[in-house]
């Protein structure tokens, strides 16, 4: 790792030193700092927010510190030209400046605009490289945060950000930094990108594990045979079709006891996990006890499948199944969360606007299920495999946040004078 020759005092403790050479100065004296705004609606929102061609930026536009390239509203041209909002010069920097996103950077590589929670912060005669000081803000989030007031909303004013320290080595300095971030920071995204795409696999890899084990079991020899029945293909030759209404019993009753309730949002779509946080609808809800299975009727493609591990009250869009003798509850989890069982549920929805399977639908349904003793054989063998996955999921997720920790640390190290790039 190369240093500088010699360094001096930054002046913030937090940063320690930087090379003697570089200057220490404010934003405000080489940089013009403003603040969007958001124009007066006249007549149609639609029309003024969406037939335009000139980007106007919201805190919701921010991916990460990636470049803004496209907003998720345009402006029309009109409202710039009648100084409704201010038009900012290309390869400006845009900052969020007050709420939960607070310091997120990004820079628009074209004239742009934005409302008036993200200050705009634009370099004049060349004195300054753009992406110096993009890099430079995204390296000193710290900074950005320990200036901010806090109140309802954490909130860093226009005047602070004016005041705010900025280290100026020379011009060409500024722009060597700038092109090996570029490079280095494009690197580390294709790998935490490439390892997001493993993630993705291993993700199809549980559900076709699923599949393949709740629809032809885990003998690659067995015999199969045509099971009558579209939405079932060819199943095992020993497995039995019946009726969904033969495998489960639908609970419809309440209690009045005092249990915890459970929404749609307590449960995490096609994965069968439950996340434990507070859903407190009206009324009693439905009665289920623990091994039922919850099957969410409302939007049956969100996949809300969940094996109950305690007593509770179900929010009405969920279906509480219990299996007969004939089912074991942990393989019904799986048959019900599997893609083929969500598809043709999905399948036969009504209404429109808040689609649901009916329960005559689901009931009616035939439906292959083996052995109770082979079920149970399945089972394990699932959360076998998925077990292995889980794994490699955890260490490359774990993977993701190192690259992401050194991509910071890189940025930091650099702007701060730390490394020396050429």
């Amino acid at each position: 790792m190369k240093r500088y020759d010699t360094y001096k005092d930054s002046g913030i403790e937090w940063i320690g030193e930087i090379p003697e050479h570089w200057k220490v100065k404010k934003l405000k004296y080489v940089s013009n700092v403003q603040t969007g705004r958001t124009p007066k609606i006249q007549g149609s929102k639609i029309d003024f927010f969406m037939n335009g061609e000139i980007n106007w930026y919201t805190p919701a536009d921010f991916n990460g510190n990636e470049p803004l390239v496209n907003s998720k509203r345009r402006i029309i041209t009109n409202a710039v030209e009648s100084n409704q909002v201010e038009l900012f010069p290309k390869n400006s920097i845009y900052l969020v400046s007050i709420g939960a996103t607070l310091g997120k950077v990004s820079i628009s590589k074209s004239e742009a605009s934005a409302n008036q929670q993200i200050n705009i912060i634009s370099f004049e005669n060349n004195s300054m490289n753009s992406f110096f000081g993009y890099y430079f803000l995204v390296g000193n989030k710290e900074m950005i945060i320990y200036e901010a007031d806090y109140t309802t909303l954490p909130i860093l004013n226009q005047t602070k950000l004016k005041n705010l320290l900025i280290y100026v080595p020379s011009i060409n300095e500024q722009t060597a930094i700038a092109n090996y971030l570029d490079q280095k920071t494009t690197e580390i995204d294709q790998l935490i990108s490439q390892k997001e795409t493993l993630l993705n696999l291993y993700e199809k890899e549980k559900t076709a594990i699923i599949n393949q084990a709740v629809t032809k079991g885990i003998n690659p020899n067995v015999k199969l045979k045509d099971s009558g029945v579209e939405w079932l293909g060819d199943i095992p030759v020993h497995w039995e079709v019946k009726r969904f209404k033969y495998f489960f019993n639908l609970m419809t009753q309440k209690s009045d006891e005092i249990f915890k309730k459970i929404g749609l949002e307590n449960i995490i779509s096609k994965t069968g996990k439950f996340i434990d946080k507070n859903s407190d609808f009206e009324g009693q809800g439905v009665h289920f006890k623990k091994k039922d299975v919850l099957f969410g009727k409302l939007r049956p493609y969100l996949a809300k499948v969940w094996l109950a591990n305690f007593e509770g009250h179900a929010v009405g869009d969920f279906y509480v199944f219990r299996t007969t003798s004939d089912v074991i509850p942990e393989f019904a989890k799986y048959r019900i969360l599997d893609y083929s069982f969500i598809d043709v549920t999905n399948s036969s929805t009504y209404g429109s606007k808040m689609p649901r399977v009916s329960w005559e639908f689901i009931a009616n349904l035939f439906i292959a299920f083996p052995k109770p003793e082979e079920q149970t054989q399945i089972v394990k063998h699932i959360e076998t495999e998925i077990t292995k996955i889980n794994t490699k999921v955890s260490n490359t997720k774990k993977l993701i946040a190192l690259l992401k920790e050194y991509k910071t640390a890189l940025i930091s190290e650099v702007v701060t004078g730390k490394i020396k790039v050429n």
